[in-house]
């Protein structure tokens, strides 16, 4: 048996995602305690329904179902009618002129990224992200050879540490990935930030055969508060590359459809479009799926009731402070990182677990001594567990013996 994987996939294994970990060990809790006793932040699995007018597009795009290839193959970089008014949405997002040709329609942004790195990367490459950083990026680069290399980010808020950037940069950097508005933490980085990221990327970039991209995962981008707009990626350096999805935007997270746009100003643009159109092709994905395409399509210029996750996100900052926890408040996105009392993350989330609250250790994104948890839960679910906080608090001090989930 020990010979069954490839080591390392078994590693990989061995060190599952403890958002996973959390999510089958709540899933054990609700059948012993009852769901209704579950306060689960576990999972960041958007439960706003999609707007409302998805349901007369679903009913329009299954009228024409019966006609010949309707829901067949269609072409790998995508549907050339969603292609051309996506094209037009980034077009405005981006301040840039994008046309249909310099996008790739992908199964999410987790597909995307998945495609970019088979294009692009060579065995021993290094992909520099921001510490915290969504747990998986490491196999996304690890599956091709890559090799993640996580930079802490400045505290209190999560900033970019550009000298730490700056000085992580080596001659194997193949790319820079940064998430915005962020996975597990909700800081959403400044224009400054960025154009500083940029300008120290174009420095980097002047001397070397081969670019450095810079890589903006923006699935979160449609979900930032208090008026933040979160800033174009493309003037900020001719090798950035944009990943999104609607999964959240839209709450169609099952419906697998996302996007790559490379920069129209990179050199041979389009052999890296041709590249991962290939790559999506011959990883399996084939194309994302036609249906969720059509309906992202109808719904570009739509998305959720950004005001639900806002009085989420006020309703947990003020159960967290009442209970004592420190955090950041997040600008984006639908998830808190507070520290964690006495400063043990495992030993914490434990805590939280003997309450029935599941939340996923900082350790779990490169960053303990924190813990995330996903506000995209109903407000009285956030109301309920409020003394289960206060209580875990008191209990959160001791050292880790070994979790009981």
């Amino acid at each position: 048996m020990s010979n069954l994987l490839n080591p390392a996939v078994a590693a990989q294994l061995n060190n599952a995602s403890w958002i996973r970990k959390m999510f089958e060990a709540g899933r054990e809790l609700s059948r012993r305690v009852g769901p209704e006793n579950v306060f689960d932040f576990s999972l960041g699995n958007p439960d706003i329904p999609p707007p409302p007018r998805a349901a007369k597009v679903l009913r329009d795009i299954a009228e024409h179902v019966g006609r010949p290839m309707s829901v067949g193959y269609c072409p790998n970089q995508g549907l050339p009618s969603f292609r051309v008014a996506l094209a037009k949405k980034l077009s405005h997002e981006q301040h840039a002129l994008i046309h249909a040709e310099h996008l790739v329609v992908t199964c999410g942004a987790a597909g995307a990224i998945t495609a970019l790195f088979r294009a692009v990367l060579e065995p021993g490459d290094e992909v520099i992200v921001p510490a915290p950083y969504f747990v998986e990026y490491g196999a996304y680069a690890g599956h091709f050879g890559g090799v993640l290399k996580p930079v802490a980010t400045r505290r209190p808020g999560f900033h970019l540490d550009l000298a730490a950037i700056d000085a992580a940069v080596t001659p194997n950097t193949r790319a820079i990935l940064v998430n915005t508005p962020n996975n597990p933490t909700g800081a959403c980085y400044t224009r400054d930030e960025l154009a500083a990221l940029g300008a120290l990327l174009e420095r980097h970039n002047a001397n070397r055969p081969r670019p450095v991209f810079l890589v903006a995962d923006e699935p979160y981008r449609a979900l930032a508060y208090d008026g933040f707009s979160v800033p174009p990626i493309l003037p900020f350096s001719p090798y950035a590359v944009v990943v999104g999805s609607f999964s959240k935007s839209l709450s169609l997270a099952g419906e697998r459809v996302g996007y790559l746009l490379a920069n129209p100003a990179m050199p041979g643009v389009a052999q890296l479009v041709a590249a991962v159109t290939m790559t999506t092709r011959t990883l399996g994905f084939v194309n994302a799926p036609v249906i969720g395409q059509q309906l992202a399509e109808h719904l570009l210029d739509e998305q959720v009731d950004l005001a639900v996750y806002t009085r989420r996100r006020a309703v947990m900052a003020r159960v967290l402070a009442d209970a004592g926890i420190v955090f950041t408040e997040p600008r984006g996105a639908f998830y808190f990182f507070p520290e964690a009392p006495g400063g043990d993350d495992l030993a914490f989330v434990n805590a939280l677990f003997e309450q029935n609250i599941l939340a996923v250790p900082g350790s779990g994104f490169g960053c303990p001594g924190h813990f995330r948890l996903a506000f995209c839960v109903n407000e009285s679910i956030i109301e309920r567990a409020a003394d289960g906080f206060k209580r875990a608090v008191e209990k959160g001090t001791r050292p880790f013996q070994g979790a009981s989930f």
